[in-house]
């Protein structure tokens, strides 16, 4: 056929161009369809990568709530006066605590999240004076030991952090005077005040609490102002406030 129409090279392209076409075709195929598998990889990998936090969170399992709170403080109380019975009129003889730093520990059982339940000894070194008293007595070493239970209420406030919880408070319990002139006495204590606990962890925080701390000095205390010279100091309630801050262990 070649050599009858004498067609030349022409032909021979002519007769490639069908198979180029073909190839050509598949070739495009071949690149859409790359194209379409790469699509469809990325869509998959969103998804899944968006499904990710929602599995995990259901593989892990609900943290158990920290039910106990540990606190070692320190802050400050304020002078604390009982007055001297009987008195003369026109006078106001007293026996008087020097104010001055305390220091102490707390362990608390959480029955909610929001309520504790906590065990607090409290320490106060100082001293011990008397004004309008003569002979005017010596000034004597002093420990004030008080142990309360306290009750506290974290109640929710709108639009605070989540991490600043701060909470009211009512306290019962005894404190215990002694003294180097062998002064030693027990009365009933209670307590009412307030704070804030600060979480900047689950299970680490920081406490900062004020309290009116009150005390029954009924029956009379003897205090020993010379030799053979004894002061009763009595009253319904004499009155003392502290201030304490301190880091919390939450387990």
């Amino acid at each position: 056929m070649r050599d009858m129409f004498n067609l030349g090279p022409q032909w021979d392209l002519i007769q490639l161009c069908p198979a180029a076409l073909v190839w050509a075709s598949d070739r495009g195929c071949r690149q859409l369809a790359k194209k379409t598998i790469s699509v469809l990889v990325f869509m998959a990998t969103l998804h899944l990568i968006a499904l990710l936090p929602g599995l995990s969170a259901q593989q892990q399992p609900e943290r158990k709530p920290l039910r106990f709170d540990f606190t070692s403080f320190v802050g400050y109380r304020t002078s604390i006066s009982f007055p001297v019975e009987p008195h003369v009129t026109g006078m106001n003889p007293r026996v008087v605590v020097d104010a001055s730093p305390s220091y102490g520990v707390s362990l608390g059982l959480r029955l909610r999240e929001e309520d504790l339940v906590e065990v607090r000894w409290s320490r106060q070194d100082s001293y011990v004076h008397s004004e309008d008293i003569t002979p005017q007595p010596s000034r004597q070493h002093m420990i004030l030991d008080q142990f309360h239970g306290d009750f506290s209420h974290e109640p929710f406030v709108e639009d605070w952090p989540s991490w600043a919880k701060p909470f009211v408070l009512a306290s019962v319990g005894a404190t215990h005077v002694s003294s180097s002139a062998n002064i030693h006495f027990t009365r009933f204590s209670f307590g009412i005040g307030g704070g804030i606990r600060l979480y900047p962890s689950r299970h680490f925080g920081f406490k900062i609490q004020a309290e009116w701390l009150p005390v029954f000095a009924d029956p009379q205390v003897a205090f020993i102002c010379g030799v053979g010279c004894i002061v009763h100091a009595g009253g319904t309630v004499a009155s003392q406030g502290e201030v304490f801050v301190g880091p919390i262990l939450r387990f």
